[in-house]
């Protein structure tokens, strides 16, 4: 009697545990792939952005004298960022990292460009180069609307692979953290205005 009650615990306990543990780890591959998606939505605001600088690189060679060299710099800074490519399965810090210093180059090129297009009234004036312009704006902003989504994601995910006993199944079946977006360094620090 005393052995068919032991029996009877310890088959109940086992299928509690592959209850909580299946669970856990449906979880797990659930959460994982939701920051999947929204790593392909950030990838996906990237590529939007990187398909709008032949067009404007285009409109803008067309104003007399200027500056091949920031063209150049331009479309050099976009190859290397679209060479950049990082895998939603191999999302850590050193990797996220040199992807936004490669998309950090489009953006520094880029506002050089701006800078230079100053001194061209007419090209300021084009209908083309104002809709680009536009265009490259509001790319700007769905790219920061999907990291921060991204973020969120990878906030909700990490925390699941280190909570109890989720943290048991992702142990087992190599779940591991995921990296953040960070701001740039030296963001933190308010601008110095000089006149």
């Amino acid at each position: 009697m005393r052995s068919s009650i032991a029996i009877g615990v310890l088959l109940f306990l086992l299928l509690v545990l592959f209850g909580v543990g299946g669970c856990s780890y449906n979880k797990l591959v659930d959460k994982e792939e939701k920051v999947r998606s929204q790593w392909a939505q950030v990838e996906n605001a990237y590529q939007r952005r990187a398909d709008l600088i032949p067009n404007l690189v285009n409109t803008v060679k067309g104003a007399a004298n200027f500056e091949k060299e920031t063209l150049t710099a331009v479309m050099n800074a976009r190859a290397s960022a679209t060479q950049t490519k990082l895998s939603a399965d191999n999302l850590t810090e050193e990797n996220l990292k040199a992807f936004q210093q490669a998309q950090a180059g489009v953006s520094s090129a880029l506002s050089r460009l701006l800078v230079s297009v100053e001194a061209y009234p007419d090209l300021k004036a084009n209908q083309n180069f104002r809709d680009l312009m536009n265009e490259l704006a509001g790319s700007e902003n769905r790219i920061s609307v999907e990291r921060k989504r991204f973020n969120d994601l990878v906030q909700d995910y990490n925390r699941q692979v280190r909570s109890f006993p989720a943290n048991m199944m992702a142990g087992i079946f190599g779940f591991e953290q995921k990296a953040y977006f960070e701001a740039k360094e030296g963001t933190e620090l308010p601008p110095e205005v000089k006149f």
